[in-house]
């Protein structure tokens, strides 16, 4: 029987838009260095927002997170996700003001000449506890384990393995839930790209894939939440979640990150 889980809903890129990619990529890379430079107690995470759109506008580029609206969702009302403390994504930005020991979530899409790149980084706003630093070392750790398993012949579940081992190892949980995603001519595409998971099933990774891998780890359980605004997704629990994602292509040898500004 043919092993269909090759190549079903996948839409491999050419080298040229794997470029195109890159270029929206770098825009991403630079939002997420002016947000990380400007995170400090007192700011509000409009201010975040700001600055997204005034780089972005100026290379030229816009956002696929504005307006965005999935079934059961109201259009998403801004060009960024900022997410604070138990937020795990999709923190719509606004009037909260970040203090001392809080960690915030700077989570960016670009598209650029038709293509899209997605990334996002969890900050720490001036000095934070042992244990937080901990949770954005692991998760920031677990990404690259993710990304260190992307070769072509390889499974999308290497990658979701690798990043629960890593979490589960510093005793952290993984949100199952929520998933990376293929990314490229759409914000989703496929496959989904879950953080846990057995190695070596799901569909094969082929050279010319593109997704968003995006390990999302909390500090205390795994489940989650809905706020009324129908987008923030929060612990259930209130403890504290980071998220960290690039963008990748996947390659004969390995992956290519695609949004660390290279």
């Amino acid at each position: 029987m043919k092993d269909t889980s090759r190549t079903v809903g996948v839409q491999p890129k050419t080298d040229a838009e794997i470029e195109l990619i890159r270029q929206a990529g770098r825009v991403v890379h630079r939002v997420l260095n002016a947000c990380g430079q400007a995170v400090a107690p007192g700011i509000v995470t409009g201010d975040l927002e700001d600055i997204a759109i005034s780089v972005i506008s100026a290379a030229g580029g816009s956002s696929p997170f504005l307006g965005y609206a999935p079934p059961g969702h109201p259009p998403y009302p801004a060009w960024t996700c900022v997410s604070v403390n138990n937020e795990i994504v999709h923190g719509i930005p606004g009037r909260r003001k970040l203090e001392e020991g809080d960690i915030v979530t700077v989570d960016v899409g670009v598209e650029l000449h038709g293509f899209i790149a997605d990334s996002a980084w969890t900050f720490a706003v001036g000095e934070v506890s042992s244990e937080t630093a901990m949770l954005l070392e692991v998760t920031e750790r677990a990404l690259y384990d993710g990304i260190a398993q992307v070769h072509s012949g390889g499974r999308v579940s290497d990658i979701g393995a690798a990043v629960q081992t890593r979490a589960e190892r510093s005793g952290l949980s993984v949100v199952k839930e929520l998933t990376g995603h293929g990314v490229g001519r759409s914000l989703h595409e496929d496959p989904q790209i879950p953080n846990y998971g057995r190695p070596g099933r799901g569909p094969e990774l082929v050279t010319g894939m593109t997704f968003a891998i995006e390990p999302m780890l909390n500090l205390g359980g795994s489940r989650i939440a809905v706020l009324d605004d129908g987008w923030t997704i929060v612990t259930a629990d209130g403890s504290r979640s980071a998220h960290f994602e690039h963008s990748v292509a996947v390659a004969d040898c390995g992956a290519q990150i695609l949004t660390n500004g290279d």
